[in-house]
């Protein structure tokens, strides 16, 4: 059992770097670059839907991880 708790926990650790680094910094903001200038804006369409799913993948990670110690 621990053994598919950790192969999810790196899973869920992937898609989480992976989603993190996908996210839009700022007006010049990419994969790695961040913006000069900070402006407020609210996220629509799919940066919205990637921020939901960063923020799912982090309860995801937490859960699995205190899971991952009870057990072990």
């Amino acid at each position: 059992m621990g053994t598919y708790i950790s192969f999810a926990v790196i899973i869920v650790v992937v898609l989480l770097v992976a989603s993190i680094l996908m996210q839009v910094r700022g007006a010049g903001g990419g994969l790695f670059g961040a913006g000069s200038i900070q402006s407020y804006r609210t996220r629509r369409g799919v940066e919205r839907t990637l921020f939901q799913f960063t923020i799912g993948l982090g309860v995801i990670f937490v859960i699995l991880a205190v899971l991952n110690l009870t057990i072990s």
